[in-house]
């Protein structure tokens, strides 16, 4: 449940800061269109209302019975930056180059046989009789 709640908030983060905005059109009191945008984009439902004062310029001027509301999520600049200084061992770099991408390993036995041959020599006397120290 927290690898959930972890995943979430990462993903609430970037997309705060990556500046996703929810963006819908309103035509008087009615939802004409929504739309998820990067920044503030403007949307229009395509409505041309003639205007009678002689405006030269009727696609850039907003109508009163229009309007656009933007909903973006906002997060404060404290949160923590993390920096990560990797230093890769040579020794590391090669070991994990040749086990896991040529996959070659070397083996080795299983049993050493260091005393194969040798016979340690005959006792002469039997210490536990000699000094009477017994294991119990």
């Amino acid at each position: 449940m927290k690898k959930v709640i972890s995943i979430c908030l990462s993903l609430l983060l970037l997309l705060s800061s990556t500046g996703i905005t929810y963006a819908q059109h309103f035509c008087g009191e009615h939802e004409m269109m929504a739309k998820v945008t990067l920044g503030q984009e403007v949307l229009s439902c395509g409505m041309a209302m003639t205007h009678d004062d002689g405006c030269a310029d009727e696609s850039t001027e907003e109508h009163g019975c229009c309007d656009n509301k933007y909903t973006q999520v906002d997060v404060d600049d404290n949160f923590a930056d993390v920096s990560f200084d990797v230093q890769l061992d040579p020794v590391f770099v090669a070991s994990f180059v040749s086990i896991f991408v040529l996959k070659e390993t070397t083996s080795f036995k299983k049993e050493h046989d260091y005393f194969k041959d040798y016979s340690p020599p005959p006792l002469e006397e039997d210490f536990c009789v000699l000094y009477d120290t017994f294991l119990i």
